[in-house]
């Protein structure tokens, strides 16, 4: 497996990006996946590990930092907008079928938690996406508006709500609105916060297990209103006949999201739940990443064939 660092444009955005090509080599166009991280990720952690392992099945793949965040380009910086970030994943099919190395006709999407919501929002809106997969898939705004699990109280989000306004004033008068802190400063904190779930996603990208330097640590303000009205599942009716595949861990308290998604697709489509797997354990645990990768390359070998 080879990998080489490409760009290419989003909506007048620089996206960075790494191609993953199978050590076989491409002696003809093969099929193709685009894989995209989870919010505040990079394609240095989990999406570039699904990446390398999907082209080690003989997949070219490649793994992109979403506009605004990472080595892309973008202001302001740690933006999460649901809307260019699903312009991403379209940007980077088009990319995709100018490579030599690719069969155009044979391209796939491969969303990790928020990239699962929006990857199936980018197939519900472009034909040239032939299957789409997600893993542990979650959608931002609904956790921002109730929670990880769907439980929040709904003045949590208010005042968020508030909060992004505010900033919105602050800059309008030239001043710093400053950002969202997204992690508290202990796993313990981070507990008490977002229950297991939340330490577990402290434990990935605040500690040696999975951060990274240009892993998001804030977001900024106006992220919030953005994500207020988004609904990443609207257009998954949209998706039939393609087929659907979504790779749950049969602990994840997002897995509520992953199934709203799947009762509002109307053609080819499968929930496939990993025994004993929280959300975040399908980051980075082998023991639940195998069987999760031995799935996704069984399904892209027969929804991608020729």
């Amino acid at each position: 497996m080879s990998r080489t660092r490409v760009g290419f444009d989003s909506a007048g955005i620089e996206i960075a990006a790494h191609l993953y090509l199978p050590d076989t080599g491409v002696s003809a166009p093969r099929p193709a996946l685009v894989v995209g991280h989870p919010g505040t990720g990079v394609k240095e952690q989990t999406s570039g590990v699904y990446a390398q392992l999907m082209a080690e099945r003989g997949f070219v793949t490649l793994a992109f930092d979403a506009a605004h965040q990472g080595e892309s380009g973008g202001l302001p910086r740690g933006l999460e907008d649901p809307a260019q970030r699903v312009e991403d994943f379209k940007a980077a099919v088009s990319y995709l079928t100018t490579r030599e190395e690719v069969d155009a006709g044979r391209i796939g999407l491969l969303g990790i938690c928020a990239s699962g919501s929006y990857s199936l929002a980018a197939t519900g809106g472009d034909h040239r996406v032939r299957a789409v997969a997600t893993v542990s898939t979650a959608d931002p705004s609904r956790q921002f508006r109730l929670g990880a699990d769907g439980t929040q109280d709904p003045a949590v989000f208010q005042r968020l709500l508030d909060a992004a306004a505010q900033a919105r004033t602050t800059a309008a008068r030239g001043e710093d609105p400053g950002v969202m802190t997204m992690f508290p400063e202990t796993a313990e904190q981070a507990e008490t916060l977002g229950g297991q779930h939340g330490r577990e996603g402290f434990e990935y990208y605040c500690t040696s297990r999975g951060e990274h330097e240009r892993s998001a640590k804030t977001l900024a303000w106006e992220s919030i209103d953005k994500l207020a009205f988004y609904d990443a599942f609207f257009a998954v009716p949209l998706i039939a006949p393609r087929p659907v595949l979504q790779v749950i861990g049969e602990r994840a308290v997002t897995a509520w999201m992953a199934v709203e998604a799947h009762q509002r697709a109307t053609g080819p489509k499968e929930l496939h739940w990993i025994k004993g797997a929280s959300h975040v354990d399908l980051y980075d645990k082998r023991e639940f990443i195998a069987p999760a990768v031995d799935k996704l390359a069984d399904f892209f070998s027969s929804t991608l064939a020729k």
